[in-house]
């Protein structure tokens, strides 16, 4: 297996970030779209949390949700977000802008949308160091902004700084205004930084550098990171532990190792088994069958039971429990409920 985070020594400081059964519901003509439904999961300084799962599953909204920036139709219906102790769910908004870029940021999917085309990356960038202010709270002075601004880029490795301040977007390739858009996030040193598929627009040789430099920025501040992603490759690379989502819940969550060595829920077993394995020559790959469901019209029992080659009766009738072993490895199967059970 690739190298991980936790063969790093990352993570395992106070907790940062802790949601307790969070519900995002979207009312739309359709009826209630359950997008979130019941995800709970923690975050500890200095850990990176892999968010896994089909497109659809809740993944950003989840992450939207942690900012409280939902589409107009959205609301946070149940649950709590425990950032530093203090509740976001509950916040007013004007506590709720302070917070966002000073204790939580997010690096955005495509940093070509992300970036205004028609201002230089300098008006972006000191846009975002004179809103959040010194550390003290009080206002920057302009050289202190620039200064600042330089800082940052060479933070990100962006090689000469004092002309990129100058240019424009479309006068960058896609890896450098990756860099640009993950500066900006992580310039007022948050405590948690969201990563909402930030290298799925870059080639590999890039992804790698860009993942390299966000683990020794994360061993330089003790930020925690949510990274979300559809590469368990980049999972294994970055992350300490994994959450696997479905239809708007965390099916399974455990150690990276737990999760790639011993997979426990069917979905995460597809997911694995539909990976190419270089060693192995196959006329067809792996494929999971079926569609997830629609998130407006749930099932009563498991999410996942129309698609599961383990279903039984149970499966349809009722939402399995969530089962831990004694590692703290979840999985919310009824599969589990003899077998963990057993070996507790």
């Amino acid at each position: 297996m690739t190298e991980t985070a936790s063969s790093t020594g990352q993570g395992g400081g106070n907790v940062v970030l802790d949601v307790q059964e969070l519900q995002t519901h979207l009312f739309t003509k359709w009826g209630v779209t359950r997008a979130v439904d019941g995800v709970s999961f923690q975050i500890r300084q200095g850990e990176t949390l892999g968010l896994v799962g089909e497109s659809g599953s809740g993944k950003s909204m989840t992450a939207l949700s942690l900012l409280r920036l939902l589409p107009e139709a959205a609301r946070i219906v149940g649950g709590r977000i425990l950032l530093d102790g203090d509740d976001v769910v509950r916040m007013r908004m004007s506590d709720v802008r302070q917070m966002r870029g000073r204790k939580i940021s997010m690096i955005l999917q495509d940093p070509q949308t992300a970036l205004n085309p028609v201002f230089t990356i300098g008006n972006q960038l000191t846009e975002s160091i004179a809103a959040h202010g010194n550390r003290n709270g009080g206002r920057r002075s302009r050289q202190s902004v620039r200064e600042r601004a330089m800082e940052v880029l060479r933070m990100m490795r962006v090689a000469a700084p004092e002309r990129r301040l100058s240019d424009f977007p479309h006068q960058m390739s896609g890896g450098m205004k990756q860099r640009v858009v993950g500066g900006i996030a992580i310039e007022s040193q948050p405590r948690l930084l969201i990563a909402d598929e930030p290298t799925t627009a870059l080639d590999v040789t890039i992804q790698a550098q860009y993942l390299n430099l966000l683990k020794e920025i994360q061993r330089e501040t003790g930020v925690a990171i949510l990274f979300i992603t559809h590469d368990l490759g980049v999972v294994a690379r970055m992350c300490d532990r994994v959450a696997v989502m479905y239809a708007g819940r965390i099916v399974e969550q455990g150690g990276i190792h737990e999760i790639f060595d011993n997979p426990s829920h069917p979905y995460t077993q597809a997911l694995l088994g539909s990976i190419p394995k270089m060693e192995e020559r196959v006329e067809r790959l792996t494929a999971i069958e079926g569609q997830p469901p629609a998130l407006f019209a749930l099932p009563q029992g498991c999410r996942f039971a129309v698609r599961c080659p383990h279903v039984h009766e149970r499966c349809n009738e009722t939402y399995p429990s969530e089962f831990a072993d004694s590692s703290g490895h979840t999985a919310a199967c009824w599969l589990m409920e003899e077998k963990w059970q057993t070996s507790s």
